[in-house]
């Protein structure tokens, strides 16, 4: 769990709290903490309270967003830094079009994961 920083924060347009992704997913909070702990949601401290904050971006529907899994496992595994990774996922790409983020939730998650793949070479 990271302290964000305004550039990246700016760059996120909706936050959820952990309750209310508990909630999305109709699962316990203790699970949302769970899958932040497992990598599987990027999770950072922000606002007045410094309360633990998730892109809303990752969530569709009740399920983390598809494809979001393996590319975060993906940018880890190339030494990304959780803002770092927030500020890739977010940041336009024009040959996407659009950012990375948007293109999962577009279910264009292979063109996400080659680009991520190649953040490696």
């Amino acid at each position: 769990m990271t302290e964000i920083d305004a550039k990246i924060d700016a760059l996120v347009p909706e936050w959820l709290h952990l309750p209310d992704i508990a909630e999305k997913l109709d699962v316990e909070v203790t699970r949302v903490r769970q899958l932040v702990k497992e990598g599987q949601l990027i999770a950072v401290r922000r606002g007045e309270n410094r309360t633990l904050q998730v892109p809303a971006a990752f969530i569709d529907g009740d399920r983390v967003v598809k494809g979001l899994v393996g590319t975060l496992t993906l940018l880890k595994d190339d030494g990304f830094s959780d803002e770092e990774m927030l500020e890739w996922l977010f940041t336009p790409d024009p040959t996407l079009p659009g950012t990375p983020v948007q293109a999962l939730g577009e279910n264009r998650g292979t063109e996400v994961k080659r680009r991520a793949q190649a953040l490696a070479v």
